[in-house]
């Protein structure tokens, strides 16, 4: 994944974000040296935004559409009251038994259930609604997961969408994944249902709200 953003400003802005606790910034490097996607992980800006949008929307419910090593469940689980939880969501058996691994050594891993298997089984297993939803998986997947979550979403209840961006592919659209992207986009700015703003924090973040 390509950087938006000026390699030096990215470098300024991280060391001028509170570090990571311990675990993980271990878990980061862990990622890192054994996925072979690690551009995938969360990393210390996005990790802090989404652990303050937990805070700021006191979200007691959160799901997450795409666990991969667990560093973004854990960020927000940081945040969460003593009756918060996080339901988050992976496909990929690998990404589950790293993030497994890390949750069981947290201080918050009682406020994490991670669900094995295709997300949209998932939600539609799961009761209630939603504080604040994380999408951050399979990009074909992505409209189909706005629609699943949207009717979910709880009064004051947020959507964070990663990667909207996609490295500026967006502006020239070519390939499946990107077209997938640009499509979400486009569907969102025109969707009345909602409220959106397109943030460029790493690979571009949307935050949606319902209309009241």
């Amino acid at each position: 994944m390509s950087s938006l953003v000026d390699e030096a400003i990215e470098e300024y802005a991280a060391a001028h974000t509170t570090p990571p606790e311990p675990l993980l910034a271990a878990l980061a490097e862990e990622t890192r040296a054994t996925m072979s996607s690690p551009g995938m992980l969360t990393g210390t800006i996005e990790g802090r935004f989404l652990e303050l949008l937990v805070f700021a929307a006191g979200a007691r419910r959160v799901l997450e559409i795409g666990t991969f090593t667990g560093y973004s469940a854990l960020s927000m689980a940081a945040a969460l009251p003593d009756d918060g939880r996080i339901d988050t969501c992976d496909i990929e058996p690998a990404h589950v038994e790293v993030a497994r691994r890390y949750v069981a050594q947290s201080p918050y891993g009682s406020k994490i259930t991670i669900h094995l298997g295709p997300a949209l089984d998932t939600i539609a297993q799961l009761e209630g609604e939603f504080d604040l939803v994380f999408i951050d998986a399979d990009k074909p997947n992505y409209a189909n997961y706005y629609e699943a979550v949207l009717p979910r979403l709880a009064e004051r209840g947020l959507i964070a969408i990663d990667n909207t961006l996609w490295s500026g592919r967006v502006l020239d659209p070519q390939d499946d994944h990107t077209q997938s992207i640009a499509a979400l986009n486009d569907r969102i700015a025109a969707d009345e249902r909602v409220i959106a703003v397109q943030l460029t924090i790493r690979d571009g973040v949307t935050l949606v709200r319902r209309r009241s």
